[in-house]
């Protein structure tokens, strides 16, 4: 039976009867959890394990485990990770980039362990001065360069754990001045200083697997439409100039920087290309409403999405756990 394009959430640390029967019934591509959803790991082992039953398929499970004030597993049954701007204070470009590459292979060992399969990590978003702290701390930098080799670390961490890097927010937030939890950003920049600085975090991690969207307006590109739901932004830009030809899914489509009601957001998304809504809050009406909005996971849609899932590696690379989590205190500490 074939999915629909949307990655849904739930209410608490195991599924409701109604949960399951929609899921069975609604068939996302995916899921995600949230700190409501984490308590221990043989309860998220449990909850993940059960969200796939009811889709009847190994479907991806999300989760944002960036590090620091974005780490939905933390203590006391997980590490508490650094946030990305944190590796900065590492002087040797060999060791920085090796301690932020070694930080992400341990996420994805906690996260493999207990069936997740796909962080929403790295952020590529290259913040300017004056812009608002919602990404702050979760840059690795202010320089687009520093930014994709810190990225690609990550990601490639990430991939050797055997869990999927999502690069997010395309084509960049770094610049927004509101929070698109809350607002609408409107970024007026010239499309020469975009493409000198915020797109080039984006465009050099294009073969990454799976991206997420930024719910910003630019007004260079479309001067009405948040990225998320311009069709001039996605097929243009992340498809054409960035070169991205993996799948591309939406930020939280219940967000406040999006207006409309739940199905006319995810409908304006997919009209603009992108391939999965993502909706994270786990609300029943909204997750009908949205699962009505979308189409099943066909054609296009369906190869980005194999693709995308063929990179998962089953094999993880071998990792000391201990080993390297005291590497990873000692170069932080050594830096501090």
């Amino acid at each position: 039976m074939t999915s629909r394009a949307f990655i849904a959430g739930c209410l608490g640390p195991s599924l409701t009867p109604d949960e399951r029967a929609f899921f069975r019934d609604a068939r996302p591509w995916g899921f995600i959890l949230f700190r409501r959803n984490t308590q221990t790991p043989e309860q998220i082992a449990a909850l993940t394990a059960e969200m796939r039953a009811t889709v009847g398929w190994h479907a991806p499970v999300l989760i944002d485990q960036e590090g620091g004030r974005v780490q939905r597993m933390a203590p006391p049954n997980w590490p508490a990770y650094p946030a990305a701007r944190t590796f900065l204070g590492i002087n040797d470009p060999v060791a920085q980039r090796e301690i932020v590459r070694l930080s992400a292979r341990l996420m994805a060992h906690d996260l493999k362990s207990v069936g997740i399969d796909v962080d929403c990590l790295p952020v590529l978003d290259v913040p300017v001065a004056g812009s608002h702290d919602v990404i702050g701390d979760r840059a690795y930098a202010h320089e687009p360069d520093m930014v994709a080799r810190l990225a690609r670390a990550a990601a490639e961490g990430l991939l050797a754990g055997g869990v999927l890097p999502v690069i997010k927010h395309m084509p960049g937030h770094g610049r927004a001045k509101a929070d698109s939890h809350h607002h609408l950003p409107v970024v007026e920049a010239s499309i020469e200083t975009l493409r000198e600085h915020d797109f080039r975090p984006f465009r050099h991690l294009a073969d990454m697997p799976l991206a997420m969207t930024a719910h910003v307006v630019f007004t260079a590109l479309d001067a009405r439409n948040p990225a998320t739901v311009s069709r001039k932004v996605v097929r243009d830009v992340m498809r054409g100039e960035l070169g991205f030809d993996g799948l591309i899914m939406t930020d939280d489509i219940s967000m406040k920087a999006l207006s409309g009601d739940s199905a006319a957001k995810a409908s304006a998304a997919i009209r603009a290309g992108v391939d999965v809504v993502l909706h994270c809050h786990g609300i029943m009406d909204e997750m009908i409403a949205i699962a009505g909005a979308v189409p099943e996971m066909k054609g296009a849609r369906a190869r980005r999405a194999a693709t995308a899932l063929g990179r998962i590696r089953h094999e993880p690379e071998p990792l000391d756990v201990e080993a390297v989590r005291a590497q990873l205190a000692s170069a932080l500490a050594l830096n501090a």
